[in-house]
């Protein structure tokens, strides 16, 4: 595992579309293809706005690029709470992706747990049986969850499922989301947490008794190709 702490937060977002580009480069020229599976938030919003600059866009064959989301709340694709609509607001509708590489996490007139079936076959179709994605981007709450693998629930134990959906009560919605099953077969991913709010949490996934009931992040694999992009107020 690979801990950056930052001075600067410009000089985070800098770093990682730094990574997404470099990464880019290598999967294509390696298998002619890059399979990724972005977040949502702040952070992840503000990566994608300067990979759709054109110091950025230019070096990249986003032609090539497949689409996946790590979570999603189960909202219409262009509602304000959707990750997908942030996603192609900033980035997707500004470069020239093939559209039929794009999968949003959700759909019109299916329930969320039938479509996580339906989005872990998309995933199988792109990547085969192994489910090994080039590049995942994620981020940890206050909570120390991660995706949507909140505290405490269910879908912590989940062994086999790639997608799970589930009813979020505290948030009184429906999430689906990638498992830690497949997250973990990455080759690459990248987390990002930063900012004083994050501190205690990190602290514990990073350093804590292993709790992943309490601290959702630490069922994540900390591997080779694990990166983590932090800095000072969070890091303490």
């Amino acid at each position: 595992m690979n801990i950056t702490v930052f001075d600067d937060l410009e000089k985070l977002y800098t770093k990682a579309a730094d990574a997404f580009v470099d990464l880019s480069k290598k999967s294509i020229q390696k298998k002619g293809s890059f399979v990724v599976a972005l977040s949502g938030g702040s952070s992840p919003k503000a990566i994608f706005k300067l990979l759709a600059t054109p110091e950025y866009k230019d070096q990249i064959e986003w032609n090539k690029i497949y689409f996946f989301w790590v979570d999603e709340r189960w909202v219409p694709l262009h509602d304000d709470k959707s990750n997908f609509r942030m996603t192609d607001e900033t980035l997707l509708s500004q470069v020239p992706v093939d559209k039929n590489h794009v999968f949003p996490m959700y759909a019109e007139g299916i329930s969320p747990e039938d479509y996580a079936e339906t989005y872990e076959q998309q995933i199988r179709n792109v990547l085969g049986n192994e489910g090994t994605f080039d590049f995942i981007l994620l981020g940890m709450g206050d909570d120390g969850h991660t995706a949507s693998l909140f505290p405490g629930e269910a879908v912590l134990e989940e062994k086999e499922k790639w997608v799970s959906a589930y009813y979020l009560k505290p948030q009184e919605m429906f999430r689906i989301t990638l498992t830690a099953p497949v997250i973990n077969k990455a080759e690459n991913i990248l987390v990002i947490a930063f900012g004083e709010s994050k501190k205690h949490a990190l602290n514990e996934v990073l350093n804590g008794e292993y709790n992943p009931s309490l601290y959702p992040l630490q069922l994540i694999e900390k591997k080779e190709g694990f990166q983590f992009f932090t800095d000072e107020k969070a890091k303490g």
